[in-house]
Parts: C-alpha cells; sequence; structure tokens
C-alpha cells in the first residue's frame, strides 16, 4: 500500500536524544528510521530539527519505493503518565527547562531518556559479562 508522507508524519515514533558532553549540542533521533538523525544546540532547536529530518526521510523512501516502518507500539502504554513530586524539586526542573527553552515536559523526557539509555547500556554490559 502506498501511503502519502503526511500519513509518516502523523505517527509517533520513539525519539532519542543524546548529549553531547565534548562538542556540546544534542543528537536526536527515531531509532525505528534507520539512518534518521540530526543535531542541534538545543533540545527545542533539535525537536524541530528531527521533524524536518524525518520529513525528508519519509519522502525519499517514498521517492525511492523503499518500505517505511511504522511504529513499534506497546500496546497498554499511553505514553502518559502523572507523577507527584516536592515543591523543590518542581520548580528546580521547570528552571532548568526555561533556561533551556523548552517546556517542562520536553525538558524531562530528555532527562527520563537520558538516565533510560544509560541504564540500558549498563544492563548489556551485564548481559555481556554473564557470557
Amino acid at each position: 500500500m502506498n501511503k502519502e508522507l503526511d500519513y509518516y508524519m502523523r505517527l509517533s515514533y520513539r525519539m532519542e536524544v543524546t548529549e553531547d558532553k565534548d562538542e556540546g549540542g544534542f543528537a536526536f533521533s527515531c531509532p525505528e528510521l534507520k539512518g534518521c538523525i540530526t543535531c542541534a544546540d538545543t533540545l527545542e532547536e533539535g525537536y524541530r530539527m528531527l521533524e524536518d529530518a524525518k520529513r525528508e526521510w519519509f519522502a525519499s523512501c517514498i521517492d525511492e519505493g523503499l518500505p517505511i516502518p511504522e511504529p513499534v507500539f506497546n500496546s497498554g502504554y499511553s505514553g502518559q503518565f502523572n507523577i507527584r513530586m516536592p515543591k523543590s524539586l518542581h520548580k528546580s526542573l521547570a528552571k532548568h527547562a526555561k533556561d533551556e527553552g523548552v517546556s517542562m515536559n520536553q525538558y524531562c523526557l530528555y532527562l527520563l531518556s537520558q538516565v533510560n539509555s544509560m541504564h540500558s547500556i549498563d544492563s548489556r554490559k551485564r548481559d555481556i559479562v554473564k557470557k
């Protein structure tokens, strides 16, 4: 089935954000879309640039007649959850988000992605040692 660019742009693909501590800035990618990656100096700029990168990635695949994977959905997970936190932490997170020029939601997603990524790397290292 030949689907249009707008169809793919409306889908929710997983996004990974990696901070470049040596050079500065951030790398943004969609793991399900191999090679769809971009870099930016700020989180806000990166989110916008990743949307542009996805659009070009999809357009290229459509032009070349290449298959485009659809997002892998984890049934039972909505992508949302509520959390209560101390007011001091809320204030600190809001300040850091403002300093970065992004919403607190985007900033918290970035922080959670970073910690989750480190945890995944540690888990893979433990699996290698066990073998």
